[in-house]
């Protein structure tokens, strides 16, 4: 069974993600409503992937990327999601150590399609 962990602040943003991403098989979804659930929760459980929001109150994505250390960065790919699709914050997450980056607003299906490469190219 792989493990996805889903931080993402807003409510009805995380329910669309894990209602798209949990009609794939063998996956199981875990989420965390901002960065400190994240950080206890990655803390306790390995992931297979963490779809990571950029922009969350009280600590950002980008911050929570700075409290993980470099051994789980590498082993954990991470998908940053974020409404700031600059092409600076893309080089900002990628060097703070997400591997993947989606900006908002994102298709369900482009989504389902991105994670499940990630997953099986993980696998």
């Amino acid at each position: 069974m792989q493990k996805v962990l889903v931080v993402e602040d807003e409510e009805v943003l995380q329910m669309l993600i894990v209602d798209t991403l949990e009609d794939i098989e063998g996956v199981e979804i875990h989420t965390a409503d901002n960065g400190m659930e994240a950080l206890a929760q990655l803390s306790k459980e390995s992931y297979n992937l963490v779809l990571l929001d950029y922009m969350m109150p009280g600590m950002t994505g980008i911050e929570v990327l700075g409290h993980l250390d470099a051994a789980l960065k590498n082993s954990t790919p991470i998908l940053m999601l974020t409404a700031k699709a600059q092409e600076l914050d893309r080089k900002r997450a990628i060097s703070a150590g997400a591997r993947y980056f989606m900006p908002k607003p994102f298709s369900p299906l482009e989504l389902l399609q991105i994670v499940e490469g990630i997953l099986s190219d993980e696998g």
